[in-house]
C-alpha cells in the first residue's frame, strides 16, 4: 500500500514538538549512559583488582559488537520506537537493580561483569533503533537539521553526564550514581511513548523491500540488508567512507592524543585544552547544521571536509604548542563533525524504509564495535614509529574516505532533500 505524502507545510525540526520530545528522550538516555559508565568504573575500582576492573570495563564491548547487526534486524521487524522503548526500560531496570545490590553489599567483579555484558547487549539493540527513528518523526528535508541537533545533544550529554556522575559518586558512592542513571533512562520513556510516528513513503524498490520485510527468519533479514547496502549506488560507498573516517580519526584523537601529550610535555591540562578544542569545533558544526538545516551539494561538501580533516590530523602531530594544537583540533572537530552529520543524513535519506534499521546498524557497527579495536594498534604503532608517522597514516586513511567520496560520481553529486 502506498502512503500518501503529508500535505501540511514542513515544520523546522527545532520547532517541532515531536522532534523535541525525541531529542529530550535521546539526551536523557545519553546523560544516563555517561553517569552509568562513571559509576561502573568507580564500582569496578572498588573491587580492589586492577585486572578485574579492566575486565568489567571491557565486558560490554563484546556483546555490543556481536549483536549490533541483529539489533538492526529487530528494529526493522518490530519498529525502532518499540525497540528503543524496550531498551531504555531494560537499561533502567538493570541499572536500578545494580544500584540496589551495591547499596546493600560490596561490589564483586562477577556481578559487575554480568551487568556490563547485559548492558552491552541492550545497547546493541538501542543504538541502531535510535538511529533509525529520525525519518519516522520528521520530514526528509529536516534530517540534516536533526543530525545537527543529535550531535549537539551528544556533546552536551558528555559535558553534563561526566560531572553529574562524579558528583553522585562523591556524594553517595556508585549506588547513588547508578540510581541517577536508572532514573534518567526511565525519564526517556514517557517522551518516547508520546512520539507520533510518521508513515514512511514506499521507495522505488518497494517490491524488493516488501519481499525483504517478509523474510521468514532473522538471518535472511540480515543477509537481505547487507545485500541491499552492497547493491545500492550510495549506501555501499557511504559505509566505506564512514569506516575509513572512523578508523582515521578515533585512534589519534583518543589514545594517540594521550601519547602525543606525553611526548610533547603538554601534560593532562594541555591535552584537556586540545580535547576542548576538538569538542568546541564539533559542537560548532552541529550548531551550524541545526540552524541551517540543509547544506547544498552535500556529497561534494562531505568529501572536501574529509580531506581537510585528514590534513588537520597530520598537522596536529607537527605543532609544538598547546595553543596551536587546540586550534587545529577545533578545525578538525568542525570539519569532521559536519562531514559525519552529512554522511548520516545521506544514509537515512538513501536507505529504503524497510531496511533502515539494518542500514543504521551497519554504520553504527563501525563506530561502536570495530573502531575500539584500533586502540591497541595505535598504541603499538606509536611505540614502534612515534606519533608523527602514525598521525600521517591516520590522515591518509581519512583522506582516502574523502577521495572515495569525490571520485564516485553518484556520491559526489548526492543531495539532501529540500
Amino acid at each position: 500500500m502506498t502512503v500518501a505524502a503529508v500535505a501540511a507545510p514542513e515544520r523546522p525540526a527545532h520547532r517541532d514538538p515531536n522532534v523535541l520530545r525525541w531529542l529530550g528522550a535521546y539526551t536523557a538516555s545519553m546523560i544516563g549512559d555517561s553517569v552509568y559508565f562513571m559509576a561502573l568504573a568507580w564500582a569496578a575500582a572498588r573491587t580492589g583488582s586492577a585486572s578485574g576492573a579492566g575486565l568489567v570495563l571491557a565486558a560490554g564491548s563484546l556483546p555490543r559488537a556481536l549483536l549490533m547487526l541483529g539489533g538492526g534486524v529487530l528494529a526493522d521487524r518490530f519498529g525502532p520506537r518499540r525497540i528503543v522503548i524496550g531498551s531504555d526500560a531494560a537499561r533502567a531496570l538493570l541499572v536500578l537493580g545494580l544500584a540496589a545490590v551495591l547499596f546493600l553489599t560490596a561490589p564483586t567483579v562477577a556481578v559487575l561483569v554480568v551487568v556490563a555484558v547485559l548492558f552491552g547487549a541492550v545497547d546493541a539493540l538501542f543504538l541502531p533503533a535510535v538511529g533509525a527513528l529520525p525519518p519516522r518523526i520528521t520530514a526528509s528535508g529536516q534530517l540534516a537539521r536533526v543530525q545537527g541537533l543529535r550531535a549537539l545533544a551528544a556533546r552536551g550529554s558528555t559535558i553534563i553526564g561526566a560531572p553529574m556522575g562524579g558528583i553522585a559518586v562523591a556524594t553517595g558512592g556508585p549506588s547513588l550514581a547508578l540510581a541517577a542513571a536508572g532514573a534518567l533512562f526511565a525519564l526517556s520513556l514517557p517522551l518516547l511513548l508520546s512520539l507520533r510516528i510518521r508513515p514512511l513513503a514506499e521507495p522505488e524498490t518497494s517490491g524488493e523491500a516488501a519481499a525483504a520485510a517478509k523474510a521468514p527468519n532473522a538471518w535472511q533479514d540480515l543477509v537481505g540488508g547487507l545485500r541491499h547496502i552492497r547493491r545500492h549506488r550510495l549506501l555501499g560507498p557511504l559505509m566505506l567512507v564512514i569506516a575509513l573516517s572512523e578508523l582515521g580519526f578515533v585512534g589519534p584523537l583518543n589514545l594517540g592524543l594521550i601519547l602525543l601529550s606525553e611526548q610533547r610535555g603538554w601534560g593532562a591540562s594541555g591535552m584537556g585544552w586540545v580535547v576542548a578544542g576538538f569538542a568546541g569545533g564539533a559542537a560548532g558544526s552541529a550548531l551550524l547544521l541545526a540552524v541551517r538545516g540543509r547544506v547544498p551539494r552535500a556529497g561534494l561538501v562531505m568529501g572536501v571536509l574529509a580531506l581537510v580533516g585528514g590534513a588537520g590530523i597530520a598537522a596536529l602531530a607537527q605543532v609544538p604548542s598547546v595553543a596551536a594544537a587546540a586550534a587545529i583540533a577545533a578545525a578538525v572537530g568542525l570539519t569532521a563533525g559536519l562531514a559525519g552529520a552529512l554522511c548520516g543524513a545521506l544514509v537515512q535519506t538513501a536507505a529504503d524504509p524497510a531496511y533502515l534499521g539494518r542500514v543504521t546498524s551497519v554504520s553504527t557497527f563501525f563506530t561502536y564495535a570495530v573502531i575500539p579495536l584500533s586502540y591497541p594498534v595505535t598504541g603499538a604503532a606509536v611505540t614502534l614509529w612515534g606519533t608523527g608517522p602514525v598521525y600521517t597514516v591516520s590522515a591518509v586513511v581519512c583522506a582516502a574516505g574523502g577521495v572515495l567520496g569525490l571520485a564516485l560520481t553518484a556520491l559526489r553529486r548526492a543531495e539532501l532533500p529540500r
